[in-house]
């Protein structure tokens, strides 16, 4: 049953939408925050340097604060912001559709998570928990046997 309501489109619309709301509201309220997202679907202009962007993880957390934050806005359904990577702080705007978004995070705490971001590329619901579980602080949402 979870599997299905992770395929169904209808629901991963309403997550997508849900969190461009989140989005909306942390602006509003002037709220710096983290996302992270699917790296395959998040596009860099100009593109980073091959020797970092090979560094990344599947699953990056961005940190959405000061300047980044000053810059972020939400267009065309994408949350867009400018970023400095790798030692030399190289400039690049990063956009990150609301779709690949898979947890919204507020002073290390997630307040929002969409397991559907992850099954685009990895359809199974075990690859989704494991993009969830990759963040450490999400470890404490497991039940203990």
């Amino acid at each position: 049953m979870l599997y299905d309501i992770l395929q169904d489109e209808e629901f991963a619309a309403l997550l997508r939408n849900h969190a461009l709301e989140v989005l909306h509201y942390l602006f509003e309220k002037e709220q710096e925050f983290g996302v992270v997202a699917d790296l395959s679907s998040i596009t860099f202009d100009p593109m980073i340097p091959e020797d970092i962007y090979s560094q990344l993880p599947e699953f990056p957390l961005f940190l959405i604060v000061n300047y980044s934050f000053e810059s972020a806005r939400l267009e065309n359904g994408s949350l867009v912001f400018e970023a400095g990577f790798g030692p030399q702080n190289f400039g690049s705007v990063v956009s990150i559709p609301a779709s690949a978004i898979l947890q919204i995070v507020v002073d290390e705490t997630p307040i929002f998570v969409n397991l559907t971001a992850s099954l685009k590329k990895k359809p199974s619901y075990k690859s989704s928990m494991e993009a969830l579980l990759s963040n450490p602080e999400n470890q404490k949402f497991l039940k203990k046997k």
